[in-house]
């Protein structure tokens, strides 16, 4: 900042020692204005409303301290708080400026034109960059404050989203323990009971206890179950309950091998480094492959199957396909049309992904994306993925992407919410702004028929002569005398006037000046006087058509 004021100073005391030279100013007023210069600019932003008066006032007397005014009118516009407070400083400045102005120019005559000049010189220089620099920044506040509200109500938005899902997924959790949690544990005391009965044969005994074991791995993986559905992260398991070789990706192995004893043609492949995922990353590789594997052997049995894993740089792809199946099948499926739904729901919950669809060749495929480490359930939305109720839209149409890395939530896009901001508002925007030039382009039309009409004034004051005057002045008189009772002359009215007139007395020079009682619309009434060797030797009424 300091270093961008600096420059701005040497530009400007640049361009005012070329003001102060053609201005023909001396060495001591060159040195002056250059001090202003740098002064002013570095205390612009401090103190705007002393810079804004001082810099009106120097740049008075100091033709080369002029150009100062552009950045501290900017400076005033956008630091001075309140609107009486900020009019009250430009009031000052401009009254400072005519006033002094008027003083200084008070020989040459002419008030009101040095006042029109004032005016608009003080208009352009100071008044129109703080006008812009006042709406930029109050433009730009109102675009902050929206923002932060907008980030407000994104995550207001995500918390009630989270709080009502997690009420949900509390609500199905005990549902299903009362329910089904109870019904496995009669299972697992009945068939234990079972399992001890003296009447039973060894195989009978060996079934019982095949039935029991399952029981009681159902009762595991509803644990699991309703500990992802109250807090959206896997439930661990106790250290001698764990089975993470049985329910993880070393699990797959298993399951393979139980379909091809059961007569499927099913392989598994692996590709890349292993590596260690996650308990909930891990279960939910296993569960991938345990249902597209059961949706295969429902929907295509007897067609073959391949299991992949690819162990890729950041992430586990667990991927099963099936050919078409190889005949008809065994009569009506019997499906609760919702696995793949809970496999995308659980990957979702631990920052992956579930791609499922038919392959080439009219088989179907099941591809699970899954991170080696998890994010917490509700960390990340994916405009891209996700369509449904987890999906939270804010208030511009642009989707919460909210992926924490390292504490830090990742930086909306607000140049979008910008132009959404600006098709919004256009209609009220534009009228304003519009409203507000219209304005601007009045007052300045007003002060520029104000300057013409002085100018016009005063130049017709200098070009016009009564009749009776005229009638007075004899020739002979001496060129002083009548000189000092007629107009200068000096205007734009009278310019070329004593050459249309009667051929002029050789030698002579000729001053010609408008009649003030001229009606004639096609043509002018002038009255020519020539002097020569100090007196009037000649003068002329006639009409000139103009």
């Amino acid at each position: 900042m300091l270093v961008g004021d600096l420059v701005l100073a040497g530009v400007l005391v640049l361009l005012g020692l070329g003001v102060e030279e053609l201005d023909k100013g001396s060495a001591a007023r060159m040195v002056a204005s250059a001090v202003s210069v740098v002064v002013l600019t570095l205390l612009r932003r401090r103190l705007p409303v002393f810079t804004l008066v001082a810099g009106s006032v120097v740049g008075v007397y100091l033709p080369g301290a002029f150009l100062v005014a552009i950045p501290l009118g900017w400076s005033a516009g956008r630091r001075i708080v309140g609107v009486g407070r900020a009019l009250g400083a430009f009031t000052a400045a401009f009254v400072a400026v005519v006033v002094l102005g008027l003083v200084k120019e008070w020989s040459l005559g002419r008030p009101v034109l040095m006042i029109v000049f004032s005016t608009l010189m003080f208009l352009a220089t100071v008044v129109m960059p703080g006008l812009a620099s006042r709406y930029w920044s109050q433009r730009n506040t109102l675009l902050r404050a929206l923002q932060e509200r907008n980030a407000q109500l994104l995550r207001e938005r995500a918390m009630v989203a989270g709080q009502a899902r997690l009420r949900e997924r509390q609500r199905i959790a005990q549902d299903m323990h009362d329910s089904l949690g109870h019904q496995l544990a009669l299972i697992s005391v009945h068939t234990g009971a079972l399992e001890v009965d003296p009447v039973l044969t060894d195989r009978q005994r060996e079934a019982v206890g095949v039935l029991r074991q399952a029981s009681v791995a159902a009762m595991h993986e509803l644990r699991e179950v309703v500990g992802i559905l109250r807090d959206g992260v896997e439930a661990p398991l106790p250290v001698e309950e764990a089975q993470p070789a049985a329910r993880g990706v070393a699990g797959i192995a298993g399951i393979v091998e139980s379909a091809r004893s059961a007569g499927t043609d099913v392989r598994l492949t692996t590709a890349g480094q292993p590596r260690p995922l996650v308990a909930a990353c891990d279960h939910a590789a296993y569960r991938i492959a345990q249902e597209a594997l059961t949706n295969a052997y429902k929907h295509a049995p007897g067609a073959p199957i391949t299991v992949e894993l690819r162990y890729e740089d950041d992430s586990l792809v667990v991927e099963i396909a099936n050919g078409p199946a190889a005949g008809p099948g065994a009569g009506e499926v019997v499906s609760g049309g919702q696995g793949l739904t809970g496999l995308r729901e659980r990957a979702r919950l631990v920052g992956g992904m579930v791609y499922a669809g038919a392959a080439e060749g009219g088989g179907f495929r099941v591809a699970g994306v899954l991170p080696y480490g998890t994010l917490p359930a509700g960390a990340a939305f994916d405009g891209a993925e996700e369509t449904g109720a987890g999906a939270v839209a804010d208030d511009f149409g642009q989707q919460l992407r909210a992926r924490m890395a390292g504490g830090a939530q990742e930086p909306l896009d607000w140049a979008v919410i910008d132009r959404k901001l600006l098709s919004e508002n256009s209609r009220s925007g534009g009228v304003t702004l519009g409203c507000g030039i219209a304005i601007a382009a009045l007052v300045v039309l007003l002060i520029v028929i104000g300057a013409a009409v002085a100018l016009l004034v005063g130049s017709v004051s200098d070009a016009m002569l009564g009749r009776d005057e005229y009638d007075r002045i004899q020739v002979g008189e001496p060129e002083d005398a009548v000189r000092s009772r007629l107009p200068s002359g000096d205007s734009i009215l009278t310019e070329g006037l004593d050459r249309k007139g009667p051929t002029r007395p050789q030698g002579a020079t000729c001053l010609a000046l408008l009649a003030d009682d001229d009606s004639d619309l096609g043509s002018d009434s002038v009255f020519r006087f020539c002097f020569k060797d100090g007196k009037l030797v000649d003068k002329q009424a006639y009409q000139a058509k103009q």
